[in-house]
């Protein structure tokens, strides 16, 4: 069921992250009040904009990454032990996306969960195969499809997890979205991480050597190699998908999931 071309000029994709709805610092704790605020945001500005097409996908924030990094399931699934692992990452990563679409519900809005372990396929790690059709009947019946990070199993691995950012990739190349919101804790892009004193307003291929060597000069190395994993990863999207703008802001600052998905430019702004 191919998605129209008038869908797909109006079709958005929003990534609520992890770290954003989640503590970080204690497992299995969801920030209610944040979660409740950014529905209700979704909601007001669809029922500003009613042509308007959305995906939602939520990260694992301190749900699913816990035991993923207790087994190590991303790097293969092949023990028994392993196994059980699989199955508990997919429980917690399952348990925050129901939280999220209930916030969404709560807010009058028609989501519907969507998990990908249920029918996607990675090999060595990269999603190669996945049912589009339920997602796409979906957004044809006026419903908001709610992905999220998730396991899968793998050809090579045994099984691995396959992030928002994994997912939403395959999706535009399918869908064609006109633009990706990543709303997390940073404003944007820091040129100076951790100072954060100045924002890179906007990223493209051509300025994303000089980008990249702020990124990799800080301290923080896990922090920016996330970073530049998801700047290089929107940026190689964005080259099979001229016409696409992504957008990487914070969602922490009331307002600004409203405002992007109306359209306007906060955060970093990548681009062709």
């Amino acid at each position: 069921m191919p998605l129209d071309s008038a869908t797909k000029t109006n079709l958005q994709f929003l990534k609520i992250g992890g770290s954003l709805i989640t503590d970080k610092h204690r497992p299995r704790t969801l920030r209610p009040q944040v979660l409740s605020r950014l529905a209700d945001e979704i909601a007001r500005a669809l029922g500003e904009n009613p042509g308007m097409q959305l995906v939602v996908g939520n990260g694992a924030g301190s749900f699913g990454h816990v035991p993923a990094k207790k087994y190590g399931t991303r790097d293969g699934v092949r023990t028994a032990e392993q196994w059980r692992g699989f199955a508990e990452v997919w429980r917690e990563a399952a348990a925050l996306n129901a939280m999220v679409t209930e916030a969404l519900h709560s807010a009058g809005l028609p989501a519907i969960a969507i998990h990908p372990s249920g029918s996607a396929i990675a090999q060595e790690g990269k999603l190669v195969a996945w049912d589009l059709e339920p997602v796409e009947a979906a957004l044809q019946a006026g419903l908001i499809p709610v992905v999220h990070g998730d396991v899968a199993f793998d050809r090579v691995r045994g099984g691995t997890i396959l992030s928002t950012e994994d997912l939403f990739g395959y999706l535009a190349l399918h869908l064609k979205p006109a633009r990706i919101l990543q709303a997390g804790l940073e404003r944007g892009v820091w040129e100076d991480y951790p100072a954060c004193t100045r924002l890179i307003p906007e990223i493209t291929p051509k300025n994303l050597p000089e980008v990249m060597t702020s990124l990799r000069g800080s301290s923080a190395a896990d922090v920016t190699g996330g970073m530049a994993s998801k700047v290089i990863q929107s940026l190689a999207l964005i080259e099979a998908l001229p016409d696409l703008e992504v957008l990487i802001f914070s969602g922490e600052t009331p307002g600004s999931v409203y405002q992007a998905l109306c359209g306007e430019t906060i955060g970093t702004r990548l681009h062709r």
